[in-house]
């Protein structure tokens, strides 16, 4: 069933490469009843996205291992910064 997310793990690494969002967005933007699909989940456990704490909240980042994954994919991290 993995390889079958990694699309959509692809399009929320993606997401989060063109800047950090805060949890909250992130949450509410990619979490799922299906538990078919837990792209959040398994980016996390994957290592592809990290949450961080600052000031104003809880932001959640595209990691290292996340943006290599993007271009392990053919897919350019600076292909989502627009």
């Amino acid at each position: 069933m993995t390889e079958s997310l990694d699309p959509l793990l692809r399009d929320f690494v993606g997401w989060l490469a063109r800047e950090p969002r805060p949890y909250a967005e992130a949450i509410e933007a990619w979490r799922t009843s299906c538990p078919r699909l837990t792209v959040w989940e398994d980016a996390a456990e994957r290592g592809f996205v990290e949450r961080r704490y600052a000031d104003d909240g809880v932001y959640v980042f595209a990691t290292e291992t996340g943006l290599a994954f993007l271009r392990d994919g053919d897919r350019s991290p600076a292909e989502f910064a627009q």
